[in-house]
């Protein structure tokens, strides 16, 4: 099935994947998007799971503050500081500090562990996956850090 380049650029907008490797899912998917952006995310998964024992040298603290009374810390580590400044990292480090200022953990595999609050149907894991998917690298909560007033 030949799929037009506007279907194959959704998808990239969508995943962060290759030109090829969005043509190659979209075929296997029929021309289902919705289809295609699952078996990109679950390859990129797949990919990861094999890397991840690499070492996370690279990272940076998030803090998230919550009217005075919240407050978190959340030490988020990638493969290289190239990832680190990304604009993916970034917001996916802002999402886990409100998660965890949302919803309290006790510890990080806890956390981890969590339903994500913007889609009850992903962890937080699966969250963090997606993005190492993206990026392709190991990326790793490190320590989490909780106070409430």
């Amino acid at each position: 099935m030949s799929n037009d380049i506007n279907t194959i650029q959704k998808l990239r907008d969508m995943t962060g994947a290759g030109v090829m490797e969005c043509k190659k899912a979209l075929e296997e998917a029929g021309g289902d998007i919705t289809k295609a952006a699952e078996i990109v995310v679950a390859k990129g998964a797949a990919k990861m799971e094999g890397r991840s024992e690499r070492a996370t040298g690279a990272g940076q603290i998030f803090s998230y503050v919550h009217s005075n009374r919240i407050g978190v810390l959340l030490d988020l580590r990638a493969e290289t500081d190239f990832v680190v400044k990304t604009d993916d990292f970034q917001n996916l480090g802002h999402e886990l500090a409100l998660q965890l200022s949302a919803v309290p953990a006790a510890s990080v595999d806890e956390f981890l562990a969590s339903n994500y609050i913007k889609n009850e149907s992903k962890t937080v894991k699966d969250l963090i996956m997606e993005v190492s998917g993206k990026t392709g690298e190991v990326i790793r909560v490190n320590a989490i850090s909780r106070l409430e007033v």
